[in-house]
């Protein structure tokens, strides 16, 4: 198991290497000039010349890539162009909100979408199956956007239970936390159901009924413990999905997370702040995805043995 965690660890930098190197190009290649944008429509070219020396953009991109790199590993990753403040600073007060609607919504997603699953698996055909099936199809075709709307003028416009917009109260959590929670849920009890059917077809599962043990220690201790693998590999997976909803879910319920960061960053052409608040993200993702395969070697010495 050590030998198995030394060499993702060693793997980590390359990853995060790469994953600089395409968030750096990507964002090189959005339309629009920030210097332009900075000087002001009515700058002269001379003042937009300034600009762009000022921003470092008259260097090659090399040179451009070689200082972002450099100052990403001190922590540094510039100075917003919009609020001339430190871009660490504008995300380390963002991201909480950000880390708190992410973790409040996956504990909704894998608190109802695995026992969901598993009611769907255990009652397979039956009609506990096809309600958890449709609703789970449901919740993974609808629109993040469209259900965010539809919860605001539900709970918060007509029958005024919830706060509309921001962060002022704990019962801001709810309404963004169950619309950035529906999606990974339905794709987790899909997954769960799938998982455990298999499972439950084992022999040992058929043996463990032959000999008595109770219907609920079964599916709790026997089934859900191997079943667990691709439901632990989805959960991973889908924190990526997840920090793209958060962006939709902020920018409508005025979140004040690193989801509205970006999009406002990008509506200013805001280099930095793209560039920090997308390479936090995906180290996130990177992370989280880690995380799940370290967990997923625990459970099944076979993977960290190939």
């Amino acid at each position: 198991m050590k030998a198995y965690i030394a060499k993702k660890l060693l793997a980590l930098p390359l990853i995060l290497i790469g994953v600089s190197l395409i968030v750096f190009v990507a964002i090189r290649a959005l339309p629009g000039d920030p210097a332009r944008l900075m000087a002001g429509p009515e700058a002269t070219q001379e003042a937009v010349d300034a600009m762009t020396g000022r921003l470092g953009l008259d260097r090659s991109l090399p040179e451009q890539y070689a200082s972002f790199a450099h100052g990403a590993i001190r922590g540094d990753l510039g100075i917003s162009i919009k609020s001339k403040l430190p871009v660490v600073d504008e995300i380390a007060e963002r991201l909480p909100f950000t880390i708190g609607l992410a973790i409040t919504a996956y504990i909704l997603a894998i608190g109802i979408g695995v026992p969901a699953g598993m009611i769907a698996a255990i009652h397979r055909h039956g009609w506990p199956d096809q309600a958890v099936m449709i609703l789970a199809s449901a919740g993974a075709s609808v629109a993040n956007f469209w259900l965010a709307l539809m919860a605001m003028n539900t709970f918060s416009v007509k029958l005024g239970w919830l706060p509309l917009l921001g962060a002022s109260s704990w019962k801001s959590f709810i309404l963004p936390s169950i619309t950035l929670a529906v999606l990974p849920m339905a794709v987790i009890a899909r997954m769960t159901r799938s998982s455990m059917i298999e499972v439950m077809s084992q022999d040992y599962i058929r043996t463990a009924y032959a000999k008595g043990v109770a219907p609920r220690s079964i599916y709790w201790s026997h089934a859900l413990r191997n079943a667990l693998i691709p439901i632990i590999t989805i959960v991973g997976l889908n924190f990526g999905s997840l920090i793209g909803g958060a962006v939709v879910t902020e920018s409508v319920f005025n979140w004040p997370g690193i989801g509205r960061l970006l999009v406002d960053a990008v509506r200013y052409r805001d280099y930095p702040v793209i560039q920090g608040v997308t390479l936090v993200a995906v180290t996130g993702v990177v992370m989280m995805n880690f995380l799940a395969e370290m967990l997923i070697a625990l459970l099944n010495p076979k993977i960290r043995l190939d």
